[in-house]
């Protein structure tokens, strides 16, 4: 649905702004019954890299999902809105939970490369959060108390947070000293905020190592 123009400014990209005073460009009605939305910006971060979609309130309406559709961020609503400026706010303690899930999947990645695991893929979701490596040289498996040792020294470190967003408008987040990883999600300002993380599982299985998580 999405047609030329400038595209979105993902305010979540480079703080952490849960409401904000924005434009609505376009509300089409879809075959679902939906309203596809596009904004001139927006804080709602889209389902995808592994995270739910936010939720909350555009122009006093529901936000039923929101997606990355050709490179735009779709907001879909129960009803119509008019072109023009619109109030948005996301709720903050799933985008809490969601944030706090995203960046512990990059701390156990940072922690495992370490131990010569590179990470493959990831999913950030509340109920199956998880990250699958690869051995990289000489690797050697890990149980689940060994990975969360780790994690809890860089933890316990609150290592800061750093985005950098280049030209290209290709995003990098890292935390401390480690090496950025290419990502378009939300995450916590420091390591200090992971406190409760919990590594589940750790499992090995056809040259893969997968670490199953969650936070409290």
């Amino acid at each position: 649905m999405p047609e030329n123009h400038t595209m979105t400014d993902k305010l979540y990209w480079d703080n952490e702004t849960l409401e904000a005073n924005v434009q609505v460009l376009q509300c089409q009605p879809l075959a679902d019954g939906r309203f596809g939305t596009i904004l001139n910006a927006t804080p709602f971060h889209p389902q995808g890299g592994g995270q739910p979609a936010d939720q909350g309130l555009l122009g006093g309406l529901e936000v039923l999902g929101v997606e990355l559709v050709a490179q735009e961020v779709v907001h879909y609503l129960p009803q119509a809105l008019a072109v023009g400026p619109v109030f948005a706010q996301v709720q903050a303690l799933p985008r809490q939970l969601h944030s706090r899930l995203h960046s512990a999947g990059h701390l156990i990645g940072h922690v495992m490369e370490l131990q010569h695991w590179r990470p493959i893929k990831a999913q950030h979701w509340p109920a199956d959060a998880r990250v699958v490596f690869k051995p990289i040289e000489q690797a050697q498996p890990l149980d689940a108390d060994a990975v969360q040792r780790l994690c809890d020294e860089q933890i316990a470190l609150e290592l800061p947070r750093h985005v950098h967003i280049d030209e290209q408008q290709f995003r990098q987040v890292g935390f401390g000293d480690f090496a950025p990883y290419g990502c378009g999600g939300t995450h916590v300002a420091s390591t200090a905020q992971l406190q409760g993380l919990q590594v589940q599982s750790v499992q090995l299985k056809k040259g893969q190592l997968t670490v199953h998580y969650k936070v409290v």
